[in-house]
């Protein structure tokens, strides 16, 4: 940090996820290895936003959480359904709606999921550092690449364009390597929000919801307002106590 500013962290498991589930957490921040004072805020979906105000100096974050047992899935009331159906800043659903029509206008149900996520999959590489933050689902098109985010940016704006209710969810992903946070899309379906993830790079069964919205404005692990902020270095570590599920494209998968 080289000046004052106001940092949103948001990395812990959403409260949703772990209701009435066995949880042990522990968040903890310093600032050159003084202890930090944080906020915790409520954010849609049981997602919760860690806010701080930091000073100059080297600060440390460091989150830990261990859930034992499976989670009711979230449902969605009427005002949900509308929101996520229309277009946001990184998911330009009203610009790809035509192209959506021509490549999907024929499918329904789990044959539409799987016909925009395999879609996605083979018309983008995944190549790490490849794409800008403030590229949209469109310049993720055009550019023919990009990371996870990007993936789900696309997802969601293409079955937004098809009338299907889809947002962005951030995700710790056990299996995923190389580990980091993990994006991927949900998109409304037979009274259930269902996981699509073209990436194909971990299980979706073994997810844990993290942050959920719009897009990645909503569901970023940081931001910050006022100063100057240097990652250093950031390390991720997710896993499943024994072996991991293996993840059967067949079926619908939900978040637990």
């Amino acid at each position: 940090m080289s000046g004052p500013a106001r940092l949103a962290f948001q990395i812990a498991v959403a409260r949703e996820q772990t209701a009435g589930l066995d949880v042990g957490e522990e968040l903890r921040v310093e600032l050159d290895g003084r202890p930090v004072e944080i906020c915790e805020l409520a954010a849609p979906h049981g997602g919760r936003v860690h806010a701080i105000d930091s000073g100059t100096g080297a600060l440390v974050v460091d989150y830990s959480a261990t859930v034992t047992g499976a989670a009711e899935p979230l449902g969605a009331d009427e005002l949900e359904l509308l929101t996520y159906l229309q277009p946001s800043r990184y998911c330009e659903s009203d610009r790809l709606q035509s192209l959506a029509n021509t490549e999907f206008g024929g499918l329904t149900g789990k044959a539409l999921l799987d016909g925009v996520s395999s879609w996605v999959g083979m018309h983008l590489a995944y190549v790490a550092g490849s794409s800008q933050p403030t590229d949209g689902a469109v310049e993720t098109l055009l550019a023919g690449r990009g990371v996870c985010r990007d993936y789900a940016h696309l997802t969601v704006a293409l079955l937004r364009g098809l009338e299907v209710p889809a947002r962005v969810v951030a995700v710790y992903a056990p299996g995923l390597a190389p580990m980091d946070f993990h994006a991927v899309a949900e998109a409304y379906l037979d009274g259930s929000w269902r996981v699509v993830d073209p990436t194909l790079l971990a299980p979706r069964e073994a997810m844990l919801r993290i942050a959920t919205g719009h897009d990645a404005a909503a569901t970023a692990f940081l931001s910050s307002y006022g100063g100057k902020i240097e990652l250093e270095s950031i390390q991720v570590h997710a896993s499943s106590a024994g072996e991991l599920p293996a993840d059967d494209l067949d079926d619908l998968t939900t978040l637990r």
